[in-house]
């Protein structure tokens, strides 16, 4: 006898109505997985696409995403001269609002130093900047198309899209955009003349268009990262950061409260499938408390029908998270964030299902195991 082939023969319905709403429940915590993995990998894709082998940054900062960073220009040209340096190149980074097609469009503007450490890659459409000025390489998740040209900065300046990128967002599911260093700094630094003109009456020095927020570099191969990294820190007062640092600091700084509350959430679901699991399997248990009296008035062993009830829930639950996981990837496409659905997690969660199953099955269990088998012969 199986508890679960009698229930599916004979209340298919229920049973599949229990299994779907179990896989929507299971389906929410495999997209909260998928969330955190998508939004880490996309972290992560921006620092790893201009793989330098040190980040320069302001002294005592982890800059620039984890925290801000703010450098002279002139930074770039005192690290270029440090032995074992093979190139340098001065970069920007800041988060810039516009308007594109009457709908507003956010995205991440990296500005770069043509020819040099920085550019953006995997341009599957149009080309890379050419020009010194008004030029644009951004993500195709922007919806932007090569030739559009759209507004930037407090004076409107008119930028042409030249190229587009592809899967280069931010943690924040905002798209990437390059444009030349020039640019950014004037978009990010630049002072309005009426505000200039406040400052030198105030006897105040207005702020510089010179600054910028990273020295990313490349050095030669056979020289060691740590040596370098610890002239740059002695000698030109700036803080080197490694691209593993800097991995581990967009990880713990800006990746870390996210996947703390997606793990809050994921732990209640789970909490939550356990007592449902708990539940269906009590209540069709008690639905079948007169065949289990039979199983035991003939003799059957309690581990058998302790086997039947484990069993019941085990298909139960695996059925539902099969379902889950088939709607997730059926429908990831359709989310707003990337969802990445990695099988180590997913595998990780199979484990956690069964385990739940198991313990959603115990009270089923004692219930099945306190039946008396004179109740098989009672009428009614």
């Amino acid at each position: 006898m199986n508890l679960a082939n009698r229930d599916m023969r004979h209340n298919t319905p229920r049973f599949a109505l229990t299994a779907l709403g179990l896989g929507l429940l299971l389906g929410v915590v495999i997209s909260m997985m998928s969330i955190y993995e998508g939004a880490l990998d996309d972290a992560l894709r921006l620092p790893r696409a201009a793989n330098p082998d040190l980040w320069v940054v302001q002294p005592r900062t982890r800059g620039p995403f984890a925290e801000p960073s703010r450098i002279p220009r002139d930074a770039r040209d005192l690290v270029r001269r440090i032995p074992g340096v093979a190139n340098a190149g001065a970069v920007t980074f800041q988060t810039v609002q516009t308007v594109a097609g009457g709908k507003p469009l956010r995205f991440f503007l990296e500005g770069y130093e043509i020819g040099r450490p920085g550019g953006p890659i995997n341009i599957t459409s149009g080309h890379e900047l050419t020009q010194s000025h008004y030029q644009l390489v951004v993500d195709a998740s922007s919806g932007l198309t090569p030739g559009d040209r759209i507004p930037l900065g407090p004076y409107s300046e008119i930028f042409t899209v030249v190229g587009l990128t592809t899967g280069m967002v931010t943690s924040a599911g905002d798209p990437v955009a390059w444009v030349t260093l020039l640019d950014a700094q004037s978009l990010q630094f630049a002072v309005p003349p009426a505000l200039q003109r406040r400052e030198q009456a105030g006897g105040r020095k207005p702020a510089t268009t010179a600054d910028i927020n990273a020295v990313l570099v490349s050095l030669h191969h056979g020289v060691a990262v740590a040596d370098v990294a610890e002239e740059i820190d002695r000698w030109k007062h700036m803080s080197a950061v490694t691209e593993a640092q800097q991995e581990e600091y967009l990880t713990k700084f800006v990746i870390e409260k996210m996947q703390r509350q997606l793990g809050m959430f994921m732990v209640i679901l789970i909490a939550v499938s356990a007592v449902i699991i708990a539940l269906i399997i009590y209540t069709l248990t008690m639905d079948k408390l007169r065949s289990i009296a039979t199983l035991k008035l003939i003799g059957a062993p309690d581990r058998t029908i302790v086997g039947l009830i484990v069993q019941e829930a085990l298909v139960l639950g695996i059925s539902g998270f099969a379902v889950g996981l088939m709607l997730i990837l059926w429908l990831k496409d359709l989310f707003p964030r990337r969802l990445l659905v990695e099988p180590r997690d997913v595998a990780i969660l199979f484990g956690v299902v069964v385990a739940v199953c198991l313990l959603g099955s115990v009270l089923g269990v004692r219930a099945a195991v306190k039946v008396d088998p004179a109740k098989a012969l009672a009428s009614g």
